[in-house]
């Protein structure tokens, strides 16, 4: 059961950003302080990748770990209330990843996703930029 009112629901999940979330920002401030060059939420590619490095052609992908519902992470726990919508919503969004990706590996595109609980990984953000600036 839902510990909030439908209004104040309603408030907190109209305020939950797809752009320029706090992961992302980290993300794209180590990109810049590395010297990596990149563009943001490029709509021509299938996705609209978070951040593209077009030279290397590099999609990344900065995943909510629950709007993504990343595997045996804690931050993916399915809510309790309205489940059945949750469960076709998240599974939807799992599912058009995994074709967007698809479609940009047809492209000759490689795709990275960083997950919300890996952005304070030093050791896995370093191996990422380190592909990123080969």
């Amino acid at each position: 059961m839902d510990n909030l009112t439908k209004k104040q629901r309603s408030v907190c999940m109209t305020n939950i950003k797809s752009k320029n979330t706090e992961p992302e920002l980290k993300i794209r401030k180590l990109l810049t302080s590395e010297e990596v060059k990149y563009r943001l939420h490029v709509n021509k590619l299938p996705g609209k990748p978070d951040i593209v490095v077009g030279r290397k052609k590099f999609a990344l992908f900065i995943n909510g770990c629950f709007w993504h519902q990343h595997k045996n992470c804690s931050y993916a726990v399915m809510p309790k209330s309205n489940l059945k919508y949750w469960e076709s919503k998240l599974k939807n969004n799992v599912l058009n990843q995994k074709e967007n990706i698809k479609q940009l590996k047809h492209l000759g595109w490689k795709s990275i996703i960083i997950w919300e609980c890996q952005v304070n990984n030093n050791k896995l953000l370093s191996k990422i930029i380190s592909r990123l600036k080969k």
